[in-house]
């Protein structure tokens, strides 16, 4: 009886980590499947490659916006609630964009809905992962499924996408994922929130609107320097001064004693800040780097969907490998050492693809770097991750939940914003090797960031707290 409880016990938390990660899996789907789309398109839609950028760039910026608030509400409303509407919401936008007569719906579905349900839904998955699996190990284990599943849905993205667009259509791309959200809801059936609720948490309302203005005014600065400098100048500073105004109104409600949006007590941790800083560049360069190739690939080589898709799969490959290891390396490996190892690996493959494809026309010529910054990439998530989640205590896990998200979309924004802006500046050899170069030298940053994270003993020791131990266990090492 006791094995038969026990052997139910692991198939329903088998159903739940399925549930969670295949929730990253299409929400980092979602974000570079159109890359391959861009050409059909912007046909299908009389629109052009920089209106399909936008597409994309508004829907990682609109997760980014509202990671934040999208954390803070699993408290008020519960983490099990939050994840079942998210699902929703996105569900609706995927049959919308399906449905798109023009690029405005398609921004609407995509960008918006899409948007709006990943940041209600991923918060979530971070929060009961974190909860559910409380030592170093498991807790890798769990991370690196999710992860692998985000990082393979952000890589095979291409693949999957350029499969059912030559296919079929690139509509159905968008139903694909409408099916994969419902295969989800069927497994969140048996997804028991560890935390009750608690209806009386206020939510910073204006702290929200701030927040994501201030976010939204940076990036769509960025997308404005390809038309005007003055543009991108005006709007840069007004998203800053709205993001100043924002943390001034969180250290006056603070002061007050009121819950403000966003506790400035999460950026008082040194180690964690340097993992935001990480994630931020990692998704940076797998967004950037996606986009970009994808991109040259397409307007300048010629290639089709599924073409483009099958020169992803080195990525994918790469990605998955790494990701799917990431329990053995935790064991093994400090987590600093991971991390530092990822980013000299992905830096290294764009190096190469720069190389390469200066040097040859054939479509080989990708496979290399590709393979080198998914290698790269798969090593460093999961530790990321963990440094970050694991620094905090379980009342602060919705809080830093929806900060780590949103660092890591905030990221992948500005490496489609950046990377794309430049690419489709000239859409010529010169200006792919200008946005790889750029993305290499952010990927030096992120080196550097890395580099300043305290040193362990192995194993990623300082992590194997449980999230209960004091807020200061990583920032003391």
């Amino acid at each position: 009886m006791a094995e038969t409880s026990s052997s139910g016990q692991r198939a329903g938390q088998g159903r739940v980590l399925a549930a969670l990660a295949l929730a990253q899996f299409i929400c980092s789907f979602a974000g570079s499947n159109m890359n391959v789309m861009i050409n059909d398109i912007s046909e299908d839609l009389d629109t052009t490659v920089q209106g399909v950028q936008v597409a994309i760039t508004v829907f990682l910026l609109v997760m980014a916006a509202l990671m934040i608030p999208g954390g803070k509400l699993t408290d008020r409303y519960g983490r099990k609630r939050c994840f079942v509407t998210g699902l929703i919401v996105y569900a609706v936008g995927a049959l919308l964009s399906a449905a798109a007569p023009g690029l405005g719906v398609l921004i609407l579905g995509n960008s918006i809905f899409e948007g709006v349900g990943t940041a209600l839904l991923i918060p979530p998955v971070y929060i009961l992962t974190t909860i559910l699996y409380q030592d170093v190990t498991s807790r890798a284990r769990a991370f690196g499924v999710i992860m692998a599943l985000g990082g393979i849905g952000a890589a095979a993205g291409p693949l999957i996408g350029g499969l059912i667009t030559e296919g079929i259509s690139w509509r159905a791309a968008f139903v694909f994922q409408a099916l994969v959200i419902a295969v989800i809801v069927l497994l969140s059936r048996h997804l028991e929130d560890p935390l009750p609720p608690d209806p009386t948490r206020s939510f910073d309302t204006g702290g929200a609107v701030l927040s994501a203005v201030g976010l939204v005014l940076v990036v769509m600065g960025i997308l404005a320097t390809d038309n005007s400098v003055w543009l991108m100048i005006a709007l840069i500073a007004l998203g800053a001064f709205v993001l100043l105004w924002f943390f001034r109104r969180v250290r006056a409600k603070e002061a007050s004693g009121q819950e403000p949006l966003l506790s400035l007590a999460l950026f008082r941790n040194r180690t964690s800040n340097l993992g935001l800083i990480t994630q931020n560049v990692q998704w940076l360069l797998l967004m950037g780097s996606s986009f970009t190739v994808a991109a040259y690939l397409q307007v300048v080589r010629g290639y089709n969907a599924i073409e483009t898709g099958v020169i992803f799969t080195a990525a994918t490959l790469g990605l998955l490998t790494s990701s799917l290891a990431a329990e053995r390396l935790a064991e093994r490996r400090p987590q600093r050492t991971l991390i530092m190892t990822g980013f000299v690996l992905t830096v290294i493959g764009v190096a190469v693809l720069i190389a390469l494809a200066a040097a040859y026309t054939t479509a080989w010529a990708f496979v290399p770097g590709l393979l080198l910054i998914g290698l790269g990439l798969g090593v460093m998530l999961t530790p990321s991750v963990n440094v970050v989640q694991s620094s905090f205590p379980e009342e602060q896990q919705g809080e830093i939940s929806g900060l780590s998200r949103s660092v890591s979309n905030l990221g992948s924004s500005f490496g489609t914003a950046i990377a794309g802006t430049i690419l489709v500046s000239g859409l010529t050899k010169g200006a792919y090797a200008a946005a790889m170069i750029t993305l290499a030298v952010i990927g030096l940053g992120g080196l550097a960031a890395a580099a300043l994270l305290p040193r362990t003993t192995g194993g990623g020791a300082p992590l194997a707290a449980r999230t209960t131990a004091p807020t200061t266990t990583l920032g003391d090492s």
